[in-house]
This record gives C-alpha cells, structure tokens and sequence, in this order.
C-alpha cells in the first residue's frame, strides 16, 4: 500500500526498477551480486544506497525524500520482487527496506522456494558473518510462513542492515522478524522522511556494530581454541620415580604463536632410564610446527618401545622422510639417556648443539663430541654413534636449540653463540641461580643482548640430579 507522503522521482535515472531521488547521484548498473559485501561509508563523501523491496504495480512505494546525517540525499532503488532485488544488490547498497506484505512471502505451498532456491539458511548468520539476530527457521515455506521473503533476504544479503515494513496491527509478526534478523521494523502509517532516514542510519551502524563484535569474538574464540591445542601439544614430562629435577623454558619465533618447530620430551621407562632429548625442525611456520609434534610423539612411542641411539634415530628420520612437507626440510636432534644410578649417559646427536653439563665447584662447559651424525632427512642410511659421558654425583645437564645462541650481541653482527652462552650460563650459577630461575635469566638476557624479542624459536631443558 502506497504511503500518502509525495516524492519527487527522477524518471531519467530509472533503470530496471530503479529509483534515485536525485540527480546528482549517477544511476548505478544492475550487476547481479547477490553476496555484494556493502561500502564502508564515509562521512560527507559517500552517500547511502537504498534498496527498497515492494511490489505495488502503481509504480512502487511512495518513499518520501530522506536525507543521512550529512544532508545529502538518500539513493534509493526499487525491486518489485526478490529475483529482481537480487540482481539490484550491488556492493553501493547499504539498507534494505522490505515490505512483509509481499504477497510470495505467504502464498506458498509446503516445500516451494520462493523466487529462487531456499537452501536451508534463514538466521542472516551466513558465510560467517554475525548480527543478523538469532532465529533458527528452516528456511524452507510452510503453509503459513510469513516471514519467507525475509528469510530469503537474509540469505542473499548477509552482510546487509535490513528494516521490515508493515502494518500497525501486525506487531507480532513485526517483532518476528527482528528476532529472525532484521534491525528494525516500521509501520506505513507512521513513515516520514524523517524517521526513515534515522531508521537507515541507526541500521547501517548496527549492523556493522553487530559484525565487528562477531569477528571480535570469533577471533578471541580462534585464538583461544588454538592456545589451548598448542599448550595440549606440549610435553608432560614421565619421571614418576626418578630423583632427576626437571625444569623447561619454550619461546616460539612466530608472532602470537605458543607453538614452534623446537620440541623437546622427557620419560623414564621401567628400567629406571630416563631419556631425554631436544630438537629443531628447519623454518619456522605452521607446517614445521606441527613436524615438530609429530616427531617428539614418535620419539616418546620409541623410546617407551624400547629403542635407543642409533636405531630410534633411524626410525625418527623415516617418519621425518614420510611427513614433511617437501624433501629440503629437516631436524636436527640431541638425545641423552640416563643410567637408573644417575651417575652415567649416553649421548647421540643429529646435527644439533652438544649439551652442558656443570657440576658443584667446577665452571660449566660443553660435553665434548666430536663424532655426531648429520641432521635427519640429510642423508639416507646415515648413522649416529652413541657417546658414553660420566656425569659424577651431582650434576645439572642442559639442552638447548640453537635459539638461544643465535642471536646477536648488541647492534652488530656477532653472535652470543655457545662460548658466550656458556659464559652466560657461568655468571648465573656464580648468583647461585638453579633450575627454573637459571634458565629463565639465561633467556632473558639473550633477548636483552640480543635488543630485542629473538627471531628463532627457543627451548632449553635443564635436568638435574643432587647425590645424597
């Protein structure tokens, strides 16, 4: 029904039932986007667009002239049908305005899509995007079902601030559709320029209010799952039984990661072994990551199965050759096991750092190995011998990646490297620093000398052992 407030309709810009109520604003094309994502508006230079949803055959809604915030005039185009509104439904248009006295919206049998395929969406929470209230219709027409043409705007115009007109004695079905996702309802006889115009702007910003908060909150939600698998990825160290003291630090080099391609694990198995052992997987991104898993969880099943030295590594870089991504990447891995007494290991290393090892009144140094093996995934049917090392009574051995001896000393190109970790470490055992604490300062001052967070991931293990 045509609402008693004249417009002045500018004919020369009409195309396929397209109304702009002023001549400054070119005509724009109907392109068809059915998923047109709306301009972000900017005061004084962009003005909104209209999309005006009826289908009176006198020649459409009498919309009175509406102006936004600004004073400039309101573009509005009209479409006497969801087919057409569809193909009207440009990236320039902001609102819609659909009159639920569309006579397809209720005249449909069980079953029947309405101008167009209704595939089972209906709440506006398409594709992702939030604000469109939280109604759970089927999306497929029941006999008395008049909300249809709503639930089909919803779905072609996700993204869309949508405002429903209709009767004053209609209130209920009006509130209806604000809970199936329209912004705002109005009533024909109480429509103006004035009202119209605020009713546009206030669903415009609504609706871009109601999606920010649903990506904020989707993002919070991301980063929080993806938090709580990265830390469940993380050992859990298996010593129950053993008198060794075990102590970790962990930094991955990616922004806003918990997770690297350093990976580190510790279990005893029932001979009273403990088995300890620290990795890197080369680069630093998500696929390396989870490699990183990957190969201290076959590391852990190994060990627990029995194997040691140069046969686990063996089996470790078979798995490496079946799982990663493309042949140029590999691991470097140190791996030490312990004698039930405490007092002797064995030492295997893949390419990687050898540990250190300090002991009550004597510096702490660099176990000597001179006849390491290369990396996993370098060379096939390599080997790696393993190293008897005497430990003594008490004693602290840690291990670490090559993230903590990488970075730079101060604004030049050198190097902290192992002598001036092992310096480092020095300087905090004369402060009578020990587990935890040790290994903590030891980071801290890295990233310190380093003027900065460091670029490569970082893991250190400390274990230790007091006799008596």
């Amino acid at each position: 029904m045509p609402v008693p407030v004249p417009r002045q309709r500018d004919t020369s810009a009409t195309e396929s039932g397209q109304a702009v109520l002023h001549t400054a604003a070119p005509a724009v094309a109907a392109t068809g986007v059915a998923q047109a994502t709306p301009q972000t508006t900017t005061p004084h230079t962009t003005p909104l667009t209209l999309l005006v949803i009826e289908d009176d055959p006198a020649g459409g809604l009498t919309v009175p002239e509406i102006l936004d915030a600004d004073g400039h005039r309101i573009r509005v185009r009209t479409a006497r049908n969801l087919t057409e509104a569809e193909r009207l439904l440009t990236p320039d248009v902001h609102c819609i305005l659909l009159d639920l006295s569309l006579p397809d919206a209720s005249a449909r049998t069980p079953g029947a899509p309405a101008n167009g395929s209704v595939n089972g969406t209906s709440n506006g929470a398409i594709n992702g995007t939030a604000g469109a209230g939280t109604g759970t219709g089927t999306g497929t027409a029941t006999a008395v079902d008049q909300l249809l043409a709503l639930r089909q705007v919803l779905r072609i115009a996700p993204r869309h601030a949508v405002l429903v007109l209709t009767g004053e004695d209609d209130v209920e079905r009006a509130t209806e559709a604000v809970r199936v996702g329209a912004q705002d309802f109005l009533f024909r006889d109480e429509l103006d320029g004035r009202l119209l115009s605020r009713a546009i702007r206030y669903a415009v910003e609504r609706k871009r209010a109601d999606i920010a908060q649903y990506k904020l909150a989707e993002s919070k939600l991301r980063a929080q799952e993806n938090a709580r698998l990265e830390r469940g990825l993380l050992p859990t160290p298996l010593l129950e039984g053993s008198d060794l003291r075990f102590a970790a630090r962990y930094r991955p080099g990616r922004s806003r990661a918990l997770l690297g391609g350093d990976f580190y694990d510790t279990v005893r198995t029932p001979d009273g072994t403990v088995h300890a052992m620290i990795g890197d997987v080369c680069g630093h991104g998500p696929d390396e990551a989870a490699l990183g898993v990957e190969l201290r969880i076959a590391w852990r099943a190994l060990t627990l199965a029995g194997l040691c030295g140069d046969d686990l590594l063996a089996t470790l870089q078979e798995v490496l050759e079946v799982e990663r991504p493309c042949e140029e990447i590999f691991a470097t891995l140190c791996t030490v096991d312990i004698a039930p007494d405490g007092r002797r290991a064995g030492l295997c290393l893949a390419g990687h750092p050898a540990p250190l090892i300090s002991r009550p009144g004597r510096r702490a140094r660099l176990l000597p190995y001179e006849n390491s093996g290369p990396a996993l995934g370098l060379l096939p049917r390599a080997r790696w011998p393993r190293r008897q090392v005497e430990l003594g009574g008490t004693w602290s051995l840690m291990l670490y990646t090559d993230g903590l001896i990488e970075g730079h000393i101060g604004q030049g190109k050198e190097r902290l490297g192992q002598d001036g970790m092992v310096d480092m470490i020095n300087r905090h055992l004369d402060r009578g620093l020990s587990g935890e604490g040790l290994l903590e300062a030891s980071v801290t001052e890295a990233r310190r000398l380093n003027g900065g967070e460091l670029t490569d991931d970082v893991a250190v293990v400390l274990l230790s052992r007091a006799e008596g």
